[in-house]
């Protein structure tokens, strides 16, 4: 049963990974350096433990046998995942950018 929330806890961290450099560029004191490392982490702990999830759920798919099921999805996981890691380092390192012009 745990097994039907991977892909729905898979979704919300991704949805955090890329909303909290979001967050992080639309605050006003660009000056403030200091929790630049503690956002981005969280931003990229958190597209980790999204990927991860994908793979502990098709794992779960190979155990059962739902061979189905792989085929149906792995294609567009493999891309949204994908999507998901491109976007989650793009917008730390325009973060990052961002902050060290404005800090200079």
């Amino acid at each position: 049963m745990i097994f039907g929330w991977l892909t729905t806890g898979s979704i919300l961290f991704g949805l955090i990974s890329i909303i909290v450099p979001i967050i992080n560029l639309m605050r006003q004191d660009k000056g403030a350096v200091s929790n630049l490392g503690v956002f981005s982490g969280i931003s990229i702990s958190a597209c980790a433990i999204s990927l991860c999830m994908q793979i502990f759920y098709a794992n779960h798919l190979v155990q059962i046998e739902d061979f189905t099921a792989m085929m149906d999805i792995f294609g567009t996981v493999a891309s949204v995942s994908a999507l998901l890691l491109l976007a989650t380092i793009t917008l730390n390192i325009i973060t990052y950018m961002v902050y060290k012009k404005s800090h200079i």
